[in-house]
């Protein structure tokens, strides 16, 4: 309530004496019915469709600081989800293998693919998926970010500085898409995978991504035929060659796996290519028929 006669000047105080008490046009003597109530604290949620100037695969709000994808920049928020159910009930962020990232990862792994046009591994890609902060759990964030980064070659995944938007990155011809290969081997081991031109000499061809059983990432090492088999198939596909026991006499093949930490959260792609160890090839064989491969 207005106290009368409260005085802060001496000036006002004689002013009160003499008029009284009066209250101003406007003023209902109530102090407690019009304050606006205090808003709801609100979570932060990050945006789709910026990029930021590093890498992170925890989403600490000090290094997230979003820029326009027309500057340079190393990574693209495709794609923003939000926890729900069992998983938003956690005491902490969900742990590298938990059946919560694995189905963040296989998310991520759509949406992506929704916005590029290919599975991701299909060029010179890199996918990082971002929880938040253990704080921002703590806080009340449920978000994940799937960020996508350009990386220098398939034998170095670091993903790299770059300008404009990926969106599209594998609908079109962007050079980004993963071609034509000239290996370095030694016995069955891959050192290194150089990319040339189609046109120019070369001895591998990639030819698509093998999506590998859920199984223990032991086993998947264990059984590196079964992989070979089912590399043989996408080539089989990609050149229009028939898929059976003569395949093999046909071409080899060459795959790139993911390591044990993504292979925990669901990354079961293998990438895979054509290897022809004794023929240079000096064009595409993709859908070039059973005449490009003969039996060795």
């Amino acid at each position: 309530m207005r106290r009368c006669g409260t005085a802060v000047a001496t000036v006002a105080a004689a002013a009160l004496a003499l008029a009284g008490c009066v209250t101003p046009a406007g003023v209902d003597r109530d102090l407690t019915d019009e304050w606006p109530a205090l808003a709801v604290p609100q979570v932060f949620v990050p945006t789709e469709g910026v990029c930021h100037t590093g890498v992170q695969d925890v989403g600490y709000l000090s290094g997230g600081n979003p820029v326009d994808c027309a500057g340079t920049h190393h990574t693209e928020t495709m794609h923003v989800g939000i926890l729900t159910g069992a998983p938003a009930g956690l005491t902490a962020p969900p742990a590298t293998g938990s059946p919560a990232v694995r189905a963040v990862r296989a998310e991520c792994d759509r949406e992506v693919r929704r916005e590029i046009g290919a599975d991701w591994r299909a060029g010179r890609l890199g996918l990082t998926v971002v929880l938040p902060s253990a704080q921002g759990w703590t806080g009340g964030a449920r978000w994940f970010r799937c960020d996508l980064g350009e990386i220098s070659s398939i034998d170095e995944p670091g993903i790299r500085p770059r300008t404009g938007s990926l969106r599209g990155a594998l609908a079109d011809d962007t050079g980004l898409g993963l071609g034509c290969f000239n290996p370095k081997v030694t016995r069955d081991d891959v050192r290194a995978m150089k990319a040339v031109s189609c046109t120019a000499p070369h001895h591998a061809e990639f030819v698509g991504v093998w999506q590998a059983p859920d199984v223990s990432y032991a086993e998947f090492r264990r059984t590196a035929d079964r992989t070979h088999r089912g590399c043989l198939g996408l080539i089989a596909r990609h050149t229009g060659v028939p898929d059976n026991g003569d395949l093999k006499l046909r071409a080899g093949s060459i795959y790139y796996h993911p390591v044990e930490r993504e292979w925990r959260s669901g990354n079961h792609g293998v990438q895979c290519f054509l290897w022809l160890s004794d023929r240079t090839l000096t064009r595409t064989l993709k859908n070039a028929g059973p005449h490009s491969l003969p039996l060795r």
